[in-house]
């Protein structure tokens, strides 16, 4: 994580606002890895990375969306006043980072003052880009510390097959207004079989560089839609992907993520909080947002008590997970999490799930 902030660094050190953002960040950084330390040492382990899915609900309906397919409960979301007692026990603990995500983040409209109350926390705030009008993007010129990351899923073609028609033309058209206001943003492109090439293409991430993108979140398809298993990469994508990386890190001066293709060089899975958690709009607290078990909630403890998890520890103390290969482990392993649930009490997975449990 700090060589993701130190490369930030370099890569905004010609425009000194950005620059001096990216200082700030970085010493900020160091401050929660301290506090982290701290938990550390009186038996809490706190993640630096907490995903936060702040709602279920979206305005598109995307082809394969892992939101909707796997987190759609009908409990109420979480509230405002709770989610602001949540960001500021983050902040306490020494989360550094955390991504919000959704459905689509702009429909909770307490949002931004969520995040300008906790300059502390570097926010990547993954949005759809049609919600992006000119207020929001103003409102984003005075919060440094959040990097709004717009969907894409490579060209035209790609984006509006998968996320419904005119969405590559908003994303773009928001891209342009961002850069205009000198806001530091991204992209995120879901890596399937068939759009792969266009995805990483240099000549594809050279075009986004120039309208102001600096920051790529490439993230591999995960299967959860039944039958779409053959649109994952093949072994020869996730080879190629890694030379694609490696080549892309030293010489388009913009910053590379990639999940969960990173872990292969990061010791394996990093769910359960070895490095993340995952939050669900409801309060579930669960390994990661494709393995949606849970046996705690935000509804009924604190997040320290909910990162004691009985669920976590044995995912972490289990060796299951030590080697990856590009893909989700705890997907591909999701009937063993399934089964750790099950031996405890309370059940909290998928909402069908949780209505069988209580029926049994």
């Amino acid at each position: 994580m700090f060589d993701v902030l130190r490369t930030g660094l370099r890569i905004t050190r010609g425009d000194p606002r950005l620059a001096a953002r990216a200082i700030r960040l970085l010493w900020r950084q160091k401050t929660a890895a301290a506090r982290r330390d701290r938990a550390e040492a009186r038996g809490v382990h706190v993640p630096p990375f907490v995903i936060y899915s702040v709602t279920g609900r979206c305005n598109l309906q995307c082809a394969g969306c892992y939101a909707n397919l796997l987190h759609r409960h009908d409990c109420p979301e979480m509230s405002p006043a709770r989610t602001a007692e949540l960001l500021a026990e983050a902040k306490d603990l020494g989360v550094s980072v955390v991504l919000l995500a959704g459905g689509e983040p702009f429909l909770r409209p307490d949002l931004l003052d969520q995040m300008a109350q906790r300059p502390e926390i570097l926010f990547l705030l993954f949005t759809n880009g049609s919600l992006l009008d000119e207020a929001r993007i103003a409102r984003l010129r005075s919060l440094p510390h959040v990097v709004p990351v717009l969907s894409l899923e490579g060209g035209e073609t790609e984006t509006d097959e998968r996320r419904g028609g005119g969405t590559y033309e908003h994303v773009t058209a928001a891209m342009g207004r961002l850069h205009k206001g000198g806001t530091f943003f991204g992209t995120s492109a879901t890596l399937t079989r068939r759009n792969f090439d266009h995805a990483t293409d240099e000549a594809h991430l050279r075009s986004l560089i120039g309208r102001g993108c600096r920051l790529f979140y490439f993230i591999n398809y995960v299967p959860v839609e039944p039958g779409t298993d053959d649109l994952q990469l093949d072994t020869r994508q996730v080879a190629e992907l890694e030379r694609r990386l490696a080549r892309y890190r030293r010489t388009l001066g913009s910053l590379f993520i990639a999940f969960p293709h990173d872990e292969m060089a990061l010791g394996g899975c990093l769910a359960a909080g070895r490095g993340f958690v995952h939050i669900n709009a409801y309060g579930d607290v669960e390994p990661c947002p494709f393995s949606p078990y849970s046996d705690s909630s935000l509804t009924e403890m604190s997040l320290e008590q909910a990162l004691a998890s009985r669920l976590f520890h044995a995912i972490r103390d289990s060796d299951a997970l030590d080697e990856a290969d590009g893909c989700c482990a705890l997907w591909k392993r999701r009937e063993w999490v399934k089964g750790l649930v099950e031996k405890r009490e309370p059940v909290r997975g998928p909402i069908e799930e949780r209505k069988e449990a209580l029926r049994e």
